[in-house]
């Protein structure tokens, strides 16, 4: 069922899906992750004031973790959902293992933790405002377009991964029902 400009994958091989998906990846890093953070430099040069040791480490942390989270989704959603992040090439299968059965937005925090790297390591106010800007615009993406449309295509069982699988933050300690009865 294709809805709002939304189409599930019709490729067959996982190696083509995962060559779409790291052309995807590329595209969107080289737009939103180099463009748009330069232009926003470039609009409002003013440094902030951070100490060294949060610039590099904070940085660092963050774009190790976001590079490696994005990564891991992008061979989960060729594999196992069989597509792409791109909506003209989206998974067949509902996504639930590995990084999403963490958080339902594994991707896009992904790319939202290298945007904040870029913002420490940085450390200028035109970052700082693309990032807000871009949080939000990601969060209000995934309340308004992403999730009526995963709603729609994957009925009760997106919904039961919703009751179970928080949006954007893991839960530090997630009790399996199956934990509750043993415990009882």
């Amino acid at each position: 069922m294709a809805s709002r400009g939304i189409r599930p994958s019709k490729t067959k091989s996982t190696a083509a899906l995962a060559a779409k998906s790291l052309l995807n990846a590329v595209l969107f890093f080289c737009i939103f992750m180099i463009a748009l953070p330069a232009a926003a430099t470039w609009l409002w040069p003013a440094a902030m004031s951070l100490p060294d040791w949060l610039r590099r480490g904070g940085g660092a942390l963050l774009l190790a973790g976001g590079l490696a989270v994005w990564g891991i989704c992008l061979n989960v959603f060729s594999r196992i959902g069989r597509g792409t992040p791109f909506p003209l090439d989206a998974p067949r299968h509902l996504v639930t293992t590995g990084p999403f059965s963490y958080c339902r937005n594994p991707i896009m925090a992904g790319e939202l933790a290298v945007i904040w790297a870029e913002e420490l390591y940085f450390a200028t106010w035109g970052i700082a405002v693309y990032a807000l800007v871009i949080t939000l615009a990601a969060h209000l993406a995934v309340v308004y377009i992403e999730e009526p449309e995963l709603r729609e295509r994957f009925g009760p069982e997106y919904a039961a991964y919703c009751s179970r699988v928080p949006r954007w933050f893991p839960r530090l300690l997630q009790v399996s029902s199956q934990d509750d009865v043993s415990a009882a």
